[in-house]
């Protein structure tokens, strides 16, 4: 990295004095802000600007984005605005407003458990519950271990840690997290062992082993495209069933849009 000292004469980076660069950094970090802003300025859901709920900071270089806004539409939504700014490694840590009431942290983290271990997809996983820097194994894998499964909450929270076999186990955990009531926000850091390339295929498989697995729809009846990361999604299903399909498109890890034209079929 090379700098102007404003001499006439360009320094490397690693030469100039510690505060001239964090002045530096002040400054790009001021002007990454300044676009993050204008991002959201023009975000809005159901007519309602997004922008004064989001709060931005940076975190050890990253930019984080806090705060708390309606659903997962409009959370996921922001985050890909930001996420479209050149070299900015973006945090999403914004939670979304759940009217669910539980127990508390130990209470969503062993539901969030349950739904893992009565996923026939999780059979060959180990199943961990993590809490107060312990972590309690709930069960191990059935037959041939294909990797672990950590499960941390905190005020709503769900961050899920450890490693799969595919995107889409990791896709397919983060949704049975987001559809546990309670939950306000998932991490999902759960590694891919061996790595895999993701595509706009991978979150349609990802997405059809969820529509699949979600009692409430008929995963049949739905047709999914996926093009640059926005699911399209057809066919024919119930209202109830059509906004079910769409939130957990939004739900999917690495979706950036959702375009529902499911057709409302009336129940028989």
């Amino acid at each position: 990295m090379w700098a102007s000292t404003g001499v006439g004469t360009i320094t490397p980076a690693a030469a100039l004095p510690p505060h001239f660069m964090e002045a530096i950094d002040m400054q790009s970090s001021e002007a990454v802000l300044a676009q993050a802003r204008s991002a959201l300025a023009s975000l809005t859901h159901h007519g309602q600007p997004v922008q004064p709920s989001i709060q931005l900071r940076f975190v050890d270089g990253a930019l984080v984005l806090e705060g708390e806004v309606p659903d997962i539409e409009a959370k996921t939504r922001a985050a890909t605005r930001i996420r479209r700014i050149d070299g900015v490694n973006v945090v999403d840590h914004i939670r979304v407003a759940n009217g669910s009431t539980t127990g508390g942290d130990g209470e969503l983290r062993n539901a969030v458990c349950e739904r893992l271990l009565q996923s026939i997809d999780f059979r060959s996983f180990r199943i961990c519950s993590h809490a107060k820097g312990r972590s309690e194994t709930m069960r191990e894998a059935m037959g041939e271990c294909w990797g672990e499964i950590a499960v941390h909450t905190e005020d709503g929270v769900v961050t899920l840690r450890g490693q799969v076999i595919s995107l889409s186990h990791m896709r397919l955990a983060g949704v049975l997290a987001w559809w546990t009531p309670g939950c306000r926000c998932v991490i999902n850091e759960l590694k891919i062992e061996p790595a895999e390339r993701d595509n706009d295929e991978e979150i349609s498989e990802a997405l059809r082993l969820v529509l699949e697995t979600d009692a409430l729809v008929d995963a049949d009846q739905i047709v999914i495209k996926t093009e640059n990361r926005v699911v399209t999604l057809e066919g024919f299903a119930t209202e109830g069933a059509r906004r079910q399909a769409e939130r957990d498109a939004w739900y999917l890890q690495g979706v950036e849009e959702v375009v529902n034209r499911i057709a409302v079929q009336q129940p028989s």
